[in-house]
């Protein structure tokens, strides 16, 4: 499975999210400077680590955990960030994995017991992934400590050597990994922000020195294209639960979100020479802080002032205030002047977020960044002391994907029952190696019944072909311990490079090379030592298959459709409140909570069909384009929940409000198409049409309201059309058989 849940691959950590489109075909090695570091690393610790334990202090169970924990902490796990960030991530796994392997050898006297185990245990390490991308990076190679215990014959007088081992392997590679590692993989996402802050301040420079060439366009858009593409490039957030990493995440959001504005209004004017010259000052002061937010995440050094920024607006606020709004232009100036303030107040908020993940923002700064990404429920105030703003957050992040509307719940609950599946069949078959048959199932189990069968193909002729070569092998150089030793470094380089590099296949294969050569230094039995091994990985292979077929068979699939469909009703939901409290027609403050609940459970459903998407191919950038459409949904109700309350206004307030009805009716009438049991087509909806509150019968006195409400509303409608598509597609996918 994707996500970090049972992506779970033996051959390796993580495979490429999504298949090569256009590019290098899928059989061909691809070169990969990380990929060669990884390996070099393993090909150092592994074997050197197997050579002590083994050789030099003679304890078999210390060897076998030192170079399966090895493994685990070398290749399954690759963990990012800083240093300190990896130096936590390696610690929290070697913690865990102790206590996963004290579990797993209490338990594997009783094939019921450990059975039974197996589910909350799974369940928990897989579920935590929605912590972060490192804590789901961790859930393969945690797994590994508990199933090599759980599923291999063992007493409890074994934990205090099984632990020897398990930290001698955790204690060099945690070394490895931080002497010998490429970048960061979060730089290229702030520097992917940094670009496009700056080719969008660029943009504006142009616009208001009279360029309106294309290129300043284009470049914005390809700009915003790269950091989505960076930011999407995993199969799970590639931000976790900390402060600063939830900041990138929404920054990221943000600056797609500037994009669609200026573009939108450099569209209408592309000149903007000619507008008001308090609406000229307040876009130069947006440009100067979205070149400052490039500046600030690219760690120069920025005074990050917004007080300029915030007088511009006010100036702007207090010019369209004195303007007569019975005068000819006047809709005009209102116009030209929303354009003008939502950019700038994208480029205030976009800032805010910047300073947040620099770790440069005061308290205050912080409280109202983390009230925006959480909603203003009842635990923004728990936000505010450092002591529960961890647990709060924690709290809200299990709390959003409890659900089967969640695809990190539901390939958690696959992932639990498949292993559980596994350990009881190696149990009851009585195999020689029950742990084979348990790490065949964690191999090859995916989002989907298709995807899983298309896998355990691959896993099996990768096996067959590894054990082919690790028989040629064994037949030319004998079972002689310095035959083996020598060709031990070579297998586990091969299989270390493998994730992500090499194709699934050649993985396992040499996967299936390195066990062979291990369990023949460990007790010689040449190239039968393979057959054992097919026998086990078929039958991992079979359970995982079986697991795959009867629960959720369609996989992020069908996930994806629901996900949708709840993000567009509780977007639709929250912009119709929004606009009544900003027409005075509501006094409670709308809640963005469910809103951005449902935002983050489609955003990791995508990441999870993206990754195995199987027959069912479609086009990155239209499924991303419904989450774009799901996002100005909220960002647009959000903008107005800021607004002032009014006293209870006119009847022309009432036509808007029913405006947003409609808006909100439709969303629900294409989430309704898109979550339906029914296997009929999907129609073409047509949106909602604007209708100008001048037209409804607006009084001078309501007008500046109005108008400005109305704004909102018609930015939004315009961009209706985009969604249908997308959507209908998706509908489609859902319905077909999973089977095809």
């Amino acid at each position: 499975m994707t996500h970090g849940s049972a992506a779970v691959q033996v051959s390796g950590a993580r495979r490429s999210p999504v298949p090569s489109e256009g590019g290098r075909p899928w059989w061909r090695p691809a070169w990969s400077k990380a990929s060669a570091m990884r390996a070099v690393r393993a090909t150092v610790v592994v074997p050197g680590l197997f050579a002590l334990s083994y050789q030099v202090l003679g304890d078999l169970q210390i060897a076998t955990f030192a170079a399966f924990g090895g493994f685990a902490t070398l290749v399954l796990a690759s963990f990012g960030g800083r240093w300190q960030d990896k130096l936590r991530a390696h610690l929290g796994l070697a913690l865990t994995g102790t206590v996963l392997v004290v579990i797993g050898t209490a338990v594997n006297s009783s094939v019921l017991l450990a059975s039974l185990v197996t589910i909350p245990v799974t369940f928990a390490v897989l579920f935590a992934g929605v912590a972060g991308p490192n804590a789901a990076s961790g859930g393969t190679a945690a797994l590994l400590a508990y199933v090599l215990p759980a599923a291999s014959p063992g007493t409890l007088d074994m934990i205090p050597a099984r632990l020897g081992g398990w930290w001698l392997a955790s204690v060099a590679g945690t070394l490895a990994v931080l002497a010998f590692s490429p970048r960061p993989s979060g730089f290229a996402l702030r520097e992917a922000a940094a670009r496009c802050a700056r080719a969008l301040a660029e943009l504006l420079d142009a616009a208001l020195a009279g360029d309106s060439a294309q290129e300043h366009r284009a470049a914005s858009r390809k700009a915003k294209h790269e950091l989505v593409t960076t930011f999407t490039a995993t199969p799970y957030r590639p931000t976790g639960l900390a402060t600063a990493d939830q900041a990138m995440d929404n920054l990221v959001g943000l600056l797609e979100w500037a994009t669609y504005v200026i573009n939108d209004s450099l569209g209408e004017y592309r000149d903007l020479t000619g507008i008001a010259v308090e609406e000229r000052k307040l876009l130069t002061e947006t440009a100067a802080v979205l070149r400052d937010v490039g500046a600030l995440l690219d760690g120069g050094d920025v005074s990050a002032d917004l007080e300029p920024l915030e007088r511009r607006l006010a100036e702007s606020v207090e010019y369209l205030r004195h303007r007569n709004s019975a005068a000819d232009g006047y809709a005009e100036a209102v116009h030209v002047s929303f354009h003008a303030r939502t950019a700038a107040v994208a480029a205030h908020t976009a800032m805010a977020d910047a300073l947040v993940a620099s770790g440069r923002a005061d308290r205050s700064t912080v409280s109202g960044s983390q009230r925006r990404w959480y909603g203003d429920s009842f635990e923004s105030a728990a936000l505010g002391q450092r002591r529960l703003a961890g647990l709060v957050v924690a709290t809200r992040a299990v709390s959003r994907h409890a659900s089967l509307r969640s695809v990190w719940f539901l390939n958690s609950t696959r992932g639990a029952l498949a292993l559980a599946a596994a350990v009881a069949v190696a149990g009851l078959t009585g195999v020689e190696h029950g742990f084979w048959v348990v790490l065949g199932t964690m191999s090859v189990l995916r989002t989907s019944a298709a995807s899983t069968g298309a896998t355990a193909f691959r896993a099996l002729l990768g096996t067959v072909i590894g054990f082919v070569i690790g028989a040629l092998l064994l037949l030319a150089i004998g079972t002689s311990p310095a035959a083996l030793w020598v060709a031990l470094p070579v297998a586990v380089f091969v299989a270390a490079y493998a994730p992500g590099a090499l194709p699934f296949t050649a993985g396992q294969a040499a996967f299936t090379v390195v066990v062979s050569v291990l369990f023949n230094i460990l007790a010689p039995a040449g190239w039968a030592i393979g057959v054992v091994r097919i026998e086990d990985v078929a039958i991992g292979c079979a359970v995982s298959l079986l697991v795959g077929i009867v629960f959720w068979p369609r996989g992020a699939a069908s996930v994806v459709a629901d996900d949708l469909a709840d993000a567009l009703r509780a977007g639709g939901t929250y912009l119709a409140e929004s606009v009544d409290w900003a027409l005075g027609l509501r006094t409670a403050l709308p809640q963005a909570g469910t809103a951005i609940a449902a935002g983050v459970r489609l955003d990791d459903a995508l990441r999870g069909f993206l990754a195995e998407q199987g027959t069912k191919r479609m086009p990155r950038e239209e499924l991303w384009r419904l989450v774009a459409g799901t996002m100005r949904a909220r960002l647009t109700a959000y903008s107005l929940a800021g607004l002032p309350n009014p006293a209870s206004g006119p009847e022309v307030f009432r036509t808007l409000s029913a405006q947003a009805g409609q808006l909100a009716a439709w969303y629900d009438h294409l989430a309704s198409r898109l979550d339906r049991t029914d296997h009929g087509a999907v129609p073409l909806l047509t949106p909602p049409e604007f209708r100008d509150p001048r037209d409804a019968g607006a009084t001078v006195a309501d007008l500046s309201c109005a108008l400005w409400v109305g704004e909102h509303l018609r930015h939004l409608m315009e961009r209706l059309p985009e969604l249908v598509g997308p959507a209908t597609l998706v509908a489609d996918l859902r319905h077909r058989p999973w089977w095809r």
